[in-house]
């Protein structure tokens, strides 16, 4: 039986929900708000790996499309065992909007492997991600759709992806994916670009809230890729990092946490526990204690109708795919704090990718400046936008940035008509 709860947990669920509030915000015509609420394609692929045991598996693999209308699509490809086809429909929604609040020409995408990658080799993930590129051959490319690196996947992945769809068409195409190696492709600048972009924005928010970097207390839940990343460059800008929550051991120090020393603890240790410059706590409390801007950097559902009424937060920047429910985006509300939604907050890692895919058709490479010059720029447009939707509608944040781009998204379609 389906419960409220797990309507609530339930990503596709959460999307929907947001995209039906802004676009009857919008009124949009309910024949268009089924064009933007239908993805344009759905891919299924069984992916047969021989396994180093000798034996065969078959794992399941998909690819949604969501959106082509401003240019190809573009989105991640998570491998893990709880990878659904509904999250993944979600998250390529997600990408169509995020791309469109920062104004870069792509389209929404998402793809996923129900895997285990901590239980594979490398021999067997590169077996598997080949066969699964294979399978997508004729749906990918530089034109059509640019897959990334998400949950479980990284550089290695992308290289093995270009590589395998460069074999197909018989010439070496590195735009076909981002997030490559900087050597094959690879952008400067993209490891950071979505931590960089949090903060970019955290930078814009407390600008408008009135606060200074010095005076400004950060948790960051989740220290992977996002997290470390917001967390370090935060640390280095000024900002008081008070907290990082993490799976192996959540630390807090009220007077600050010397985040690169933790990054070079936690590379050498492989653990963050007993790291000497900070105590243990609890994740779940550590969530909800006292701070200025608490960074979600992790996955989806960790702000839920079940805690959102203890956040302690004034600024809550979503470094994640949908960490906030929409039942607890009305709680917020009402405790007036200031959301920066994922897609702008987590949109620098997009961004920079757009950047790769631009320098990798040019065949001509930016400067690791260059790259974090046009990102704040992008950014900082983008959270003024955002802003001045919501305070023009008088909405919040989240309705804004979904308004703003479902508007644009829109208002391409009804430029480009409907081809019959």
């Amino acid at each position: 039986m389906t419960t409220t709860l797990d309507l609530e947990l339930n990503p596709k669920e959460a999307a929907a929900a947001r995209f039906d509030m802004a676009a009857k915000k919008l009124n949009l015509d309910e024949g268009l708000m089924k064009v933007l609420r239908t993805p344009n394609r759905e891919i299924t692929v069984y992916i047969p790996v021989a396994m180093d045991n000798g034996k065969l598996e078959v794992f399941t693999g998909y690819r949604v499309q969501h959106s082509i209308a401003r240019g190809p699509a573009k989105g991640g490809i998570r491998y893990a065992p709880d990878v659904t086809l509904d999250e993944v429909r979600a998250l390529a929604a997600w990408m169509t909007w995020k791309c469109a609040v920062v104004n870069i020409p792509f389209g929404g995408a998402k793809g996923g492997v129900i895997c285990d990658p901590h239980k594979m080799s490398s021999g067997e993930l590169e077996r598997m991600t080949r066969r699964y590129t294979a399978e997508l051959v004729e749906f990918i490319g530089p034109e059509k759709d640019v897959p990334a690196p998400d949950v479980n996947t990284n550089e290695q992945i992308m290289a093995w992806m270009m590589d395998t769809y460069s074999m197909h068409v018989r010439q070496t195409v590195t735009a076909v994916v981002t997030g490559k190696p900087i050597n094959i492709g690879g952008s400067r600048g993209r490891r950071e670009a979505t931590g960089r972009g949090v903060m970019i924005v955290c930078d814009e928010a407390i600008q408008k809230l009135g606060l200074s970097r010095e005076s400004t207390r950060v948790i960051v839940q989740g220290f992977g890729n996002v997290g470390s990343n917001a967390a370090i460059l935060m640390h280095e800008a000024g900002y008081k990092v008070i907290g990082i929550i993490e799976v192996d051991g959540s630390l807090y120090n009220k007077n600050g946490i010397d985040v690169k020393a933790l990054a070079e603890y936690r590379a050498k240790n492989k653990t963050m526990q007993k790291f000497p410059g900070a105590e243990a706590a609890d994740p779940a409390e550590l969530l909800v204690t006292d701070c200025d801007i608490l960074i979600p950097a992790a996955t989806e559902n960790q702000i839920t109708s079940k805690n959102a009424d203890r956040v302690k937060c004034k600024i809550l920047a979503e470094g994640a795919n949908g960490p906030t429910t929409a039942v607890a985006d009305d709680i917020l509300a009402d405790k007036n704090v200031f959301v920066i939604p994922d897609i702008l907050a987590n949109a620098g890692g997009v961004t920079t990718s757009y950047f790769e895919w631009v320098q990798d058709r040019q065949g001509y490479f930016w400067k690791e400046s260059v790259v974090n010059e046009q990102l704040g720029d992008i950014m900082k447009t983008a959270f003024r936008d955002v802003v001045q939707y919501a305070e023009t509608h008088r909405v919040n944040n989240r309705i804004a940035s979904y308004m703003l781009a479902i508007d644009r998204v829109a208002y391409t379609i009804r430029q480009r008509g409907i081809y019959a």
